[in-house]
């Protein structure tokens, strides 16, 4: 799978799942809505703390980030049929958003993806994952379709 085929799965994914490193060096996976942004060469995933219960105001997630910016996503595409399947990786580092102007084009892309954000936007902070590298895998792209007859 080249670059510009993974980044349009990323683009598309409606659910990843989210790795963080704690601050004891485990690994931290769940499940995340995101929306990913291209600006000239970078590209940024981005995620919000949005208003489902949460145990706690303070994720860990978000202290992961701080002790250790570390951040790695996965959207992939299951079937039955093994030669339909993909995945695609992305790595990069991940960081609060600070600047008021990078928060709302972020929460724009977040409600043009989903319409839960646009009709109540997160009110939580705003992460950006700034990605360095993307791969992907996909079984056979060209082989036959599964006779299901």
């Amino acid at each position: 799978m080249d670059r510009v085929e993974a980044i349009a799965r990323l683009r598309s994914a409606r659910v990843g799942r989210l790795a963080t490193v704690t601050p004891e060096a485990r690994p931290h996976v769940v499940p995340f809505v995101f929306a990913l942004v291209e600006r000239d060469r970078d590209v940024l995933a981005y995620w919000a703390v949005d208003r489902k219960p949460k145990r706690s105001e303070r994720l860990q997630r978000l202290r992961n980030l701080e002790a250790n910016p570390a951040a790695e996503f996965v959207v992939d595409g299951y079937d039955e049929d093994w030669r339909a399947l993909w995945w695609v990786r992305a790595s990069g580092t991940g960081r609060v958003v600070e600047d008021a102007t990078e928060e709302r084009s972020a929460l724009v892309a977040l409600a043009a993806k989903y319409p839960q954000d646009a009709s109540e936007p997160p009110p939580g902070p705003v992460v950006a994952i700034e990605i360095r590298t993307i791969s992907g895998w996909q079984a056979e792209p060209d082989g036959p379709p599964e006779d299901r007859s």
